[in-house]
């Protein structure tokens, strides 16, 4: 793959990478910030979220919804002011973490089950809030499930288990509970993080670790690998690039640290 280069420098912490109305987006957890990059390369700061994690995606009317993970709400970005979308707290006290929405409006949000950093649990979940923003438990055990994508169709979710080194499939029913649990792929020795989708149906995954995003089939085979020089967290894709947010691992999150974080892209075609 071709070298990479540096579109945005001086991000705390870059996660929740998002292509989107032809658009780079991404979020920054040390300064609880969501941005969008330009055409020209202008960044903007698009709203302030109160806590991280924080992952966010589009309800088909065009309005932004954002997870603030530690406060366990999920908001809703309405003519640039944040309001109250679900309470997330009834269903884990624990941080949440990824979002995606499906073209019906159904938010998928997941939760690794446990206080982050401590000793690893596999006591991860994800939950479904519907369009009238009631939220309904849908999976557990998982090991702290990280980025998510949902097939074209929205029939299946899939998830990254960072700590199992996996992506995990769902079949998604016509009344949004999830059945038919399955390993997707199986990925030795990475962590996955942050997710898109690639050409011909397969996965980029970012891996913290390993400092690289790959990109892998339904059943494992690797099909190409973007090397950087820092910890990858998250990856979006348009149709002749890829973004990948970067930074030094493991960072600092105080926020008057050095701030190491960049988006990074690279050639796909």
């Amino acid at each position: 793959m071709d070298e990479y280069s540096t579109a945005v420098t001086g991000i705390g912490m870059g996660e929740s990478a998002r292509w989107h109305d032809g658009r780079f987006w991404f979020a920054d957890w040390i300064a609880g910030t969501i941005s969008v990059r330009e055409s020209n390369g202008e960044v903007i700061v698009v709203t302030a979220v109160p806590s991280f994690p924080i992952s966010f995606d589009w309800l088909p009317d065009g309005r932004m919804l954002i997870v603030s993970g530690r406060e366990g709400q999920l908001l809703v970005l309405d003519n640039k002011i944040l309001r109250p979308y679900c309470d997330l707290r009834p269903i884990s006290e624990f941080p949440w973490n990824e979002l995606v929405v499906d073209s019906f409006g159904n938010a998928y949000v997941n939760n690794v089950g446990y206080q982050f950093p401590g000793p690893a649990q596999v006591t991860g979940l994800i939950a479904r809030v519907a369009p009238d923003g009631v939220a309904t438990w849908l999976a557990a055990g998982l090991a702290f499930p990280n980025g998510m994508v949902l097939t074209p169709d929205g029939r299946t979710l899939i998830v990254g288990e960072s700590h199992a080194g996996s992506l995990t499939a769902f079949d998604i029913q016509p009344d949004g509970s999830v059945v038919n649990r399955r390993i997707w792929a199986t990925l030795p020795e990475s962590a996955p993080d942050g997710m898109c989708w690639g050409e011909n149906g397969a996965i980029w995954f970012a891996d913290v670790p390993n400092r690289h995003c790959v990109l892998i089939a339904e059943g494992g085979t690797v099909i190409d690998t973007a090397e950087f020089d820092a910890a990858c967290f998250a990856c979006a894709s348009s149709d002749d690039t890829l973004f990948s947010m970067t930074a030094n691992w493991p960072l600092s999150f105080d926020p008057s640290s050095p701030r190491s974080g960049e988006v990074r892209t690279v050639s796909i075609k």
